[in-house]
């Protein structure tokens, strides 16, 4: 199942949007190439620079919220908080294995992609609809 950035992800902030083509297009390289190898090593890099974008994204998002004053910012980096920490559980899984199984693909759609739409369909599309009122 290949991931794409869709009208119902877009936020209407460009930052963000934009950010989110490239962390959507993260997690896209990961699952094909979790789908089409069991390099243990590869897959260890790949889910590196996305952990890596990950806290780039969140950073600047974080630094958005502050200087709005936005009022759900530590609801906000709460969650933030909760998916860096799938993403270092899905490392450990990856760590502890062969290579990337398909139970840790299955990890990476249930703890990464379900939970990154959901996110952004509420939580940053409030964000965005808040930097524009503001």
């Amino acid at each position: 199942m290949h991931l794409e950035f869709d009208q119902s992800l877009l936020t209407g902030n460009d930052m963000i949007d934009t950010q989110h083509r490239e962390l959507i297009a993260k997690i896209d390289d990961l699952l094909s190439f979790c789908e089409e190898s069991k390099e243990k090593v590869k897959a260890i890099q790949i889910l590196g620079y996305l952990a890596e974008y990950t806290e780039f994204h969140f950073a600047a998002e974080e630094k958005l919220q502050e200087e709005i004053a936005y009022p759900a910012i530590d609801a906000h980096k709460a969650k933030h908080i909760e998916f860096k920490k799938a993403i270092e559980e899905l490392h450990d899984m990856l760590e502890e294995e062969e290579g990337p199984t398909p139970e840790f693909v299955s990890a990476v759609r249930t703890n990464v992609v379900k939970w990154l739409f959901e996110h952004i369909q509420k939580m940053d599309r409030d964000l965005a609809d808040y930097v524009k009122a503001n």
